[in-house]
């Protein structure tokens, strides 16, 4: 185990404030993020197009809709015969391990706590809130409007569940999956940073 190696993975429910802080973390770690990056990244070096995978876990809000996608294969042999949504998926763990390989992170969704899981160096974090708190964020920090918050909300969280179940074999936001749930909505983002730090240095160095 590399003890300097410090990966820290974020999975959230939507208005939690969990981009904001594993932003904060790379930035106070002085070490690579990726959110949205990690999209980027895995276009560049699969060759999918950034868009369609970013469109395929939304689709996931439909579970029955999208497994039956998953499971479509083209009839070839080989990689070739999976379906666009695992191939998606197998260019997205492949890049998430490269990415973990090279060095300390914070990697945030994209199922960054499964692919990595056993790996002594990652804390996987899941960070979760109440509703009030959840919407009070969205409206005045993300901009959502007020009268689809709630739609909005529902959809991201049911799309983020159904595609880590699918892709995993888990159930999203379990505590048994992270090494570390927090609530968001009782203490400030740059206190959560700091726990959350502290946390992985204990894990790391026990």
């Amino acid at each position: 185990m590399d003890r300097k190696k410090k990966i820290i993975t974020i999975s959230r429910e939507f208005g939690s404030g969990g981009r904001l802080i594993g932003k904060r973390l790379a930035e106070k770690l002085d070490v690579p993020y990726y959110d949205k990056e990690l999209l980027d990244r895995i276009a560049e070096e699969s060759g999918f197009c950034k868009e369609m995978m970013e469109d395929a876990e939304m689709k996931a809000k439909n579970s029955f809709l999208y497994s039956l996608a998953s499971a479509m294969g083209t009839g070839e042999a080989g990689p070739e015969s999976l379906s666009l949504n695992e191939r998606f998926f197998l260019a997205q763990f492949d890049t998430i391990r490269k990415i973990a390989e090279e060095g300390s992170c914070v990697i945030v969704g994209r199922c960054a706590d499964y692919i990595l899981r056993g790996m002594p160096e990652a804390t996987n974090v899941f960070i979760y809130a109440e509703e009030e708190d959840k919407i009070k964020r969205a409206v005045q920090e993300y901009g959502v409007p007020e009268d689809s918050v709630k739609k909005l909300m529902k959809d991201t969280d049911k799309a983020r569940a159904n595609y880590y179940s699918y892709h995993t074999g888990r159930k999203w936001g379990q505590h048994v999956n992270y090494n570390l749930s927090i609530d968001s909505g009782y203490i400030e983002i740059e206190d959560v940073v700091d726990l959350i730090i502290k946390y992985s240095e204990v894990k790391l160095y026990r």
